[in-house]
């Protein structure tokens, strides 16, 4: 194959930015959420800081859960976009709908039972236990309204109108910031609410999200609603065929919300002002981490289309190659954000205790390094997944998370009582633990002979 032919079959840096972005948008106004409730919060002091990451942990259960189920629906939607058959899509929408928010409540009536004893076995006092309790009785609306709005971004997405769930954050968010500040601080004569009002701001904000999403899906996609039969013949069926779909894709995405959130919770155990660094950092690590994540994440949806039509291994080479290249320097452009945040701690965080603010700054050595192996790894297991590898790549995940950084924030937590400086250090550990077998296994090349079942 010629070198000419082979650039025209593969798909140019342009063509991946343009899929990649309204991920990355959409992505980083998610994040952004907490971001922004952090940053607002800050304001009030360590203690309410604190509250809102212990109730950030436990609720990052829940949404962890529907993020994962709803990249598994936003497969099949996409699966049945690509065969134009109208009840498969129908089928994919409702019954991701249904499994959304059947997880979503059953999870709140078990935090309902087991929260408030978690909460008062980590909380470092009596108010921020109750602070906590208050903030999530609120924040379960935002947890209802994201498990509806996650699935009909997913069908959006899978439909490949990826600048409509974009569109939704952008609408949503500068709702978010101006309601929180208004209720947080008590202006304009409302009550002043404190961290719960931060909770209430994420509510408007996610309710009026997902009705842009329902009205746009109604106004473009309501004959799709009135389409008869199912996929499997009764929706029951479908939907059982749906969950079976899901569940080992969901599996690992599960794995890291639930990991991160147990590590969160023993975060919680820490001194006050190491925590409330902790809680404040960690959101700006995924919001600037998603520009790397969204990259990978284009890079892995171009190559299973690459694999479905049978692509020749030279040209899955050089466009894997062309995109690891920009993966590279995308983690440069993350690692100055990440030192622009803590240089800027003093200036951003002004109303923090001194040994807060240090602490933020000790990070700074660890986020230079963090977004590197990072990137490259994410290109790696999308890749992989593309060619079909889900399960070894779940399986380095899981192990990863389980066999090493959960038993080592505990130990070096509970057991040895380092600084929060080495706890944070676990981050770019667990990536270094998965850099040999993922590129291990990406150098092999069973992924670019791999038969995709259309």
């Amino acid at each position: 194959m010629t070198d000419s032919s082979a650039s025209a079959q593969r798909p140019d840096i342009k063509a991946v930015f343009n899929l990649a972005w309204p991920l990355t948008l959409k992505a980083i106004m998610l994040h952004g959420i907490v971001v922004i409730d952090a940053y607002l919060v800050s304001a009030l002091g360590e203690t309410s800081v604190a509250v809102l990451g212990l109730s950030a942990s436990i609720a990052g259960l829940l949404l962890g859960l529907i993020v994962a189920f709803s990249n598994a629906t936003q497969i099949r939607i996409a699966q049945a976009f690509g065969s134009g058959d109208e009840v498969f899509l129908k089928s994919a929408l409702l019954s991701g709908l249904t499994i959304n928010v059947t997880v979503v409540l059953a999870g709140l009536a078990l935090l309902g039972l087991a929260a408030g004893t978690i909460i008062d076995g980590l909380a470092h006092d009596a108010w921020i236990a109750a602070e906590a309790r208050r903030y999530l009785s609120v924040f379960a609306i935002v947890v209802v309204a994201e498990s509806v709005g996650h699935c009909l971004t997913s069908f959006f997405n899978g439909c490949g109108e990826t600048r409509m769930p974009a569109l939704s954050y952008v609408f949503a968010v500068p709702i978010n910031i101006c309601a929180s500040v208004v209720l947080i601080h008590g202006l304009f004569g409302a009550p002043q609410l404190g961290v719960v009002g931060a909770a209430l701001g994420s509510a408007l904000a996610s309710v009026l999200q997902v009705g842009f999403l329902g009205v746009v899906l109604l106004s473009r996609h309501a004959a799709l609603l009135r389409v008869p039969g199912w996929r499997n013949g009764s929706f029951a069926a479908t939907l059982r065929r749906h969950l079976t779909f899901s569940l080992p894709i969901a599996a690992t995405f599960a794995s890291a919300t639930l990991s991160m959130s147990v590590c969160g919770l023993i975060y919680a155990t820490l001194p006050v002002n190491q925590f409330a660094a902790m809680t404040i950092i960690n959101p700006w690590v995924q919001v600037a981490g998603t520009v790397g994540m969204c990259w990978a994440q284009a890079t892995g949806i171009f190559v299973a289309q690459l694999l479905g039509r049978r692509t020749s291994e030279d040209v899955l080479d050089a466009f894997l190659s062309d995109t690891r290249r920009v993966s590279f320097v995308a983690a440069a452009l993350v690692a100055m954000v990440y030192a622009f945040i803590c240089l800027s701690t003093p200036w951003l965080y002004s109303e923090l205790h001194a040994e807060t603010q240090a602490t933020l700054l000790s990070f700074l050595p660890i986020l230079l390094v963090l977004p590197f192996p990072k990137g490259s790894n994410a290109i790696c297991g999308n890749t992989l997944r593309a060619g079909g590898e889900t399960v070894y790549v779940m399986h380095i995940f899981v192990w990863s998370q389980w066999l090493f950084r959960v038993p080592a924030t505990a130990l070096m937590v509970l057991v040895l009582d380092l600084s929060v400086t080495w706890v944070f250090a676990l981050l770019l550990a667990e990536e270094l633990v998965k850099y040999l077998p993922f590129h291990m296994r990406l150098n092999k090349g069973d992924w670019k002979r791999a038969s995709v079942d259309h």
